[in-house]
Parts: structure tokens; C-alpha cells; sequence
């Protein structure tokens, strides 16, 4: 019997199928802005997540100022750092595995008769650790390097092939503002960062080098303290406070005139924010499959109303009302998983395209697919049961009568 009722539901929607397309239309754009919205947000969450994570494995950033500023910001009035800080840091804190002062500062490059504006960082090899940078070509500083302020220099990616084209970099020289360095080092390309900088527009020299000859300061704007894998990040943070506390000098009732970040925790509330952000985009997106709904109701009433004589027919020769109710009810069914399937395919097709335009990962998610389409199957029981008990209560007599 359940066979045959859904054959005569199928035939239905044969014989009206532009009809019952229109009527799935509303199925069709819910269930596809539901898929394309959660697919896509979830993209943008694992994109935050691994730029943040490309900062640095178990990163603290240490910076002046008692309020938050922007990536590579100053602390306004606070004291700057030193790089003794970074050293006491490193002897007196447990848990640590590289720890690295950084001075940045921006100026134009000049090399192979091109010019390029870039970041100049002040660091030491640590900086290459504490920020999970991997050597493309070359090799890293030298301990007398560092100690004299030699005249080297590591480039990112992108100055090498705006100042170097497809040349080898390495051995060839590089002006920054009156001094000339060698590059020893091109750094393998890390991409966009988290803020929506390019973090491979970068040149990094020995911190003394970039103090005594390029700045003519001994500030030291970050420290950047990776930890030990299982470290506890809070007794570490805890650590450094209380030791930076003390070299700078502040009384118990002073505020910390610094502050310490934990990237962990930037990116765990970065990816919070877009999660929440994904909820409401997919639930303003479902908003459309009730409208759906909706329209496949009106549909089946005005089939209900079109096919009176026909109802009223089998009702006659003897078909049960559970009969009837069930063939509407199918009918509605049928029509909304349709819509589901078909929103399904189109949002996957626009979910790659926009994942590609937007540059974040497609995570295929097979519980909001599934979710998505039970949901719209449930629209057309919802939706399609009070058509379906209208036609199954008529009167066959007066069924049989209707024009």
C-alpha cells in the first residue's frame, strides 16, 4: 500500500511540475543558505584558528602598557623593555622553550635596483622559534653576528620576489636605510597573519644591528615567550609577571604597566565570536525554510481543493481515510525532501566557490547536510499534514458533487 501511495504522489508531482517546482523553491533556498552559511563559517573559524596558531606554538606576548594595542602597536607612556628582560625571562622561568626580544621598525629596502617598504624586525634566533619559522634557503645567525650587530640579514618571502624577482637571494646584498647587509636567510612563507598583514613582507636582523645602526634605540617593543609543551600557561604568565613586576620596579598597589598575551586564548575567543556568528547567520538563513514551508501548504490546499471530485472518488469505492491522509501527506513529504536534495547540491557547489573566493578551508560537514535535509523532510510533515487531514475528512458525497 505504501508503495502505491507514494507512486500516485509522484504522478501528482509529474503532472504539475513547474508547479511543484515553485513550490520547492523556498525548501531549496533555506536548506542551501542554511549549508553554504554553517560550511562557510566554519571555514573562517578554522582560518582564524591557524593564523593564530601560526603566530607561534604556546606563545606568550609580552608588551608595555596596561591596555591591549594593535599587532606590533607600543604601550603609549610605559616603559619599553630591554634585552636583559628577555634573558632573565629565559634563566628564571620554568617552562620556557625560546624566548625572544623584538624591535620593529619600517623602512624602505633597496636591492638589485628595486625598492620595497617592509617591516624591519630586531630579533634573535629565538624569533624563529617562538614564531614557528622555518628556513627556505640559507642559515640562521651566528653567535658573533648577534653579539657584534653584524651587517646580515634574513628577508621573507614576499621581498624577495619584489626586490630579487626568481635570483637566489641569499649572498647577495640588501640596503636598509645607510647600512648594507648580507642576506644569510630566506624565510619559507607563512601567508596572511591573523590581523590581515602579509607575514612574509619582513626583514629580520640581529637586534644590536637593528639598535646601533638603523634605529639608534634600545627599546625592545616585544617579548615573545614560547612554552614548553604541557607547560601551565597560567603558573608561566604568573611567573613573568611577578618577575617583570619586580624589574620594573612597581609597588604592590601599582597596576602592571605591561601586559601578557596568550595567543591560546586570542584565537579560542577569536574562534568563539565566529562560531556565535555562524549560529546566527544559519539561523536567520533557516528562517526561509519556514517560508518554504509555508508555501507547500498553500499549494496543497489549492491541490486539495483541485482534486476534490478525485478525493471524493476513492473515498466512494471504498479507500480508508488513513489512505487518503497518507497520499497527501507523502505528497508534501516528497516535495520538501526534493527541495532538500536540490539545496544540498547547490549549496556544496557554492560553498567550494565562495570557500575558494573568501581564501578559507571547505570543511564538509555531513551533520548539518543531514541535519538540513531531515529538517526540510520534517517541514513537509509539518507543513503538509493540515492539507492532507482536510482532504482525507471530506465528505464523499459532497466530494462527488463539487465542480
Amino acid at each position: 500500500m505504501l508503495l502505491n501511495t507514494l507512486m500516485l504522489a509522484l504522478r501528482s508531482i509529474r503532472r504539475n511540475l513547474l508547479r511543484s517546482f515553485l513550490t520547492i523553491l523556498g525548501i531549496v533556498i533555506g536548506v542551501s543558505a542554511v549549508i553554504t552559511m554553517v560550511t562557510l563559517g566554519n571555514g573562517a573559524t578554522m582560518a582564524v584558528q591557524n593564523q593564530i596558531s601560526g603566530l607561534g606554538t604556546n606563545l606568550l606576548q609580552v608588551r608595555p602598557g596596561q591596555r591591549m594595542m594593535g599587532p606590533g602597536g607600543g604601550g603609549g607612556g610605559a616603559p619599553s623593555f630591554k634585552e636583559v628582560d628577555a634573558d632573565a625571562i629565559a634563566s628564571q622561568i620554568g617552562g620556557i622553550a625560546a624566548v625572544a626580544p623584538e624591535a620593529r621598525t619600517a623602512s624602505t629596502v633597496v636591492a638589485n635596483g628595486r625598492n620595497w617598504t617592509s617591516s624591519i624586525i630586531g630579533s634573535t634566533n629565538g624569533w624563529l622559534l617562538t614564531g614557528n619559522w622555518k628556513i627556505g634557503d640559507g642559515r640562521v645567525f651566528s653567535d658573533d653576528e648577534l653579539r657584534a650587530g653584524a651587517a646580515v640579514c634574513m628577508i621573507g618571502e614576499t621581498v624577495r620576489r619584489e626586490l630579487f624577482g626568481k635570483r637566489p637571494a641569499v649572498g647577495e646584498q640588501l640596503r636598509v636605510k645607510q647600512i648594507s647587509c648580507e642576506v644569510v636567510a630566506v624565510l619559507a612563507s607563512k601567508g596572511q597573519g591573523s590581523f590581515g598583514n602579509d607575514q612574509d613582507d619582513v626583514v629580520l636582523v640581529p637586534i644590536k644591528t637593528l639598535q646601533r645602526r638603523i634605529t639608534g634605540s634600545t627599546r625592545v617593543n616585544t617579548l615573545l615567550v614560547s612554552m614548553m609543551d604541557g607547560s601551565d600557561a597560567s603558573r608561566v604568565k604568573a611567573g613573568i609577571t611577578q618577575l617583570l613586576r619586580e624589574r620594573r620596579k612597581l609597588a604592590p598597589s601599582d597596576e602592571d604597566n605591561f601586559n601578557v598575551l596568550d595567543t591560546k586564548q586570542l584565537a579560542e575567543a577569536l574562534s568563539g565570536t565566529t562560531k556565535v556568528m555562524t549560529m546566527l547567520l544559519g539561523a536567520v538563513a533557516a528562517v526561509s525554510l519556514l517560508v518554504g514551508g509555508i508555501g507547500i501548504m498553500n499549494i496543497m490546499l489549492v491541490s486539495v481543493t483541485e482534486r476534490t471530485r478525485e478525493i471524493g472518488l476513492r473515498l466512494a469505492i471504498g479507500a480508508l481515510e488513513r489512505e487518503v491522509l497518507l497520499q497527501f501527506l507523502i505528497e508534501a513529504v516528497v516535495l520538501s525532501s526534493l527541495g532538500g536534495l536540490i539545496g544540498i547540491v547547490l549549496a556544496t557547489g557554492a560553498s567550494l566557490g565562495l570557500a575558494s573566493v573568501m581564501e578559507v578551508p571547505y570543511l564538509f560537514n555531513p551533520g548539518v547536510n543531514l541535519l538540513s535535509f531531515l529538517f526540510s523532510a520534517g517541514i513537509g510533515v509539518l507543513f503538509g499534514y493540515f492539507p492532507a487531514r482536510r482532504a482525507a475528512r471530506l465528505d464523499p458525497i459532497e466530494a462527488l458533487r463539487h465542480e
